[in-house]
């Protein structure tokens, strides 16, 4: 079993470390807003796989793609999360894994507008976001680093704002400089998809630059086994069963968090992943005003989270997610009997402004449940349960839209994951104090 370091808890915070630990969260939106969400892997189906030949769609290789990387990650982040802790390497992993998604990013451009290139194109896609995920571990437990029991919800709040923030300014700029219209403002030539190749140039250099402050500023976290006591990764997979095993046993309350939380924010990427096309496709939204709303949506979260971070401070990160979960299950049973743009806007943001608190809040709660020493180890398991549960609101989003005979109802199946997550949240005991400040 590793053993907690007490030297990993901040004893006082500067803001020069808290710009420079959120300003990864700013670099990061270039990766997972701009490549995975919205256009790298739209380009691979709209344009790179457009004409492939075959039964099955480049969507349909997408998507599968995607799931083997998920399973990857599960398989990984544990391990590489523990490792990362009873070594020291936390700054050093952030770095590795960041410099890895940085060149993937960049190798992108190599991904020309024809069929051939498709496999090329979702081999880099899927290792990048390997890279990103297992990235997220050693960067969510520095937090800790950053932060005090009594700011660390205000930390996490910036770094999520900063996060949806930069993705906003990154896509206004590569969407008016590099994709609108022929080429954008710096007219660069559409052929052979090259517009979008140099946006993946211009993500890769995004991610560098705002990276390396927090690999500069913020100090490596003191190892917790000695060199002699450093093992293989056979035995890091062994550790990680015993570890679970004695969690089960002796510190039930942060499996129970893990289970409950991989729930929640499922259904909180089941918002932003199906709100476009409920927006479109349901009530009257445009190609042109969905980005609007996008945007807004961003700034929104961004705002909730701000806000919400000095709420988690006073009244605890507990009272911050039940209070967004049941806020968005109102806003999303509205959303169901009404019809028109202007309900989709008050009630599509009023979802997405409890969006950044819950995510902002269910990483603070997992770091003040965990032990000081051992928070990459915890995150590790945090994202591979989040794996885990990425299917049900894909899942029952199909399902009660093909049930119901209408998009409107994938709703009810966003709803119902977020209304499980709530109620398995509340079976969580809720007298754990921040471990930080109770050993």
């Amino acid at each position: 079993m590793a053993e907690p370091v007490t030297d990993a808890v901040a004893t006082a915070t500067t803001r020069r470390q808290v710009l420079a630990w959120s300003l990864w969260d700013w670099g990061s939106a270039a990766f997972n807003a701009v490549i995975i969400t919205f256009v790298f892997s739209v380009y691979l189906v709209d344009g790179v796989g457009d004409d492939l030949e075959g039964p099955i769609s480049a969507a349909t290789w997408l998507a599968w793609s995607v799931a083997a990387g998920s399973v990857v990650i599960a398989v990984l982040a544990p391990v590489t999360g523990r490792r990362s802790d009873a070594g020291g390497g936390r700054r050093r992993s952030l770095g590795f894994l960041t410099a890895g998604v940085v060149v993937v990013t960049a190798l992108m451009f190599f991904v020309r507008e024809d069929a051939s290139y498709l496999w090329l194109g979702l081999l880099l896609l899927v290792v990048g976001e390997i890279l990103f995920e297992l990235s997220q571990v050693p960067y969510f437990a520095m937090l800790r680093q950053v932060s005090t029991p009594g700011n660390v919800g205000r930390v996490s709040a910036l770094g999520w704002a900063f996060g949806y923030l930069g993705g906003i300014v990154l896509l206004l700029i590569c969407f008016f400089g590099l994709i609108t219209g022929d080429g954008g403002l710096l007219g660069v030539s559409t052929d052979d998809g090259l517009n979008i190749r140099v946006v993946a140039i211009l993500a890769a250099v995004w991610f560098a630059v705002f990276a390396v402050p927090v690999l500069l500023v913020v100090p490596e976290l003191p190892a917790s086994a000695s060199p002699a006591e450093k093992v293989g990764i056979a035995q890091s997979y062994r550790d990680v069963g015993r570890d679970i095993a004695r969690m089960w046993r002796e510190d039930r309350v942060v499996l129970q968090y893990l289970l409950a939380s991989a729930i929640f924010r499922d259904g909180l990427a089941g918002v932003f992943a199906f709100g476009a096309v409920l927006a479109v496709s349901v009530y009257g939204f445009t190609d042109e005003s969905v980005i609007i709303f996008g945007i807004a949506a961003n700034v929104v979260s961004a705002a909730g989270a701000l806000v919400a971070g000095r709420l988690d401070d006073v009244r605890g990160p507990r009272a911050v997610i039940v209070v967004s979960l049941s806020a968005m299950l109102v806003a999303g049973l509205v959303l169901l009997v009404v019809d028109g743009m202007a309900m989709f806007w008050v009630f599509g943001l009023m979802l997405c402004l409890f969006v950044g608190p819950a995510q902002s809040a269910a990483r603070t709660y997992l770091v003040r449940l965990t032990p000081p020493g051992l928070e990459g180890q915890n995150f590790g398991f945090y994202a591979m349960t989040g794996r885990a549960a990425s299917f049900l609101s894909p899942a029952l989003f199909g399902l009660c839209a093909f049930l119901g005979g209408d998009d409107r109802w994938g709703i009810l199946g966003i709803m119902l994951v977020l209304a499980a997550g709530l109620l398995a949240l509340l079976a969580v005991p809720s007298d754990v104090r921040d471990r930080a400040t109770s050993g």
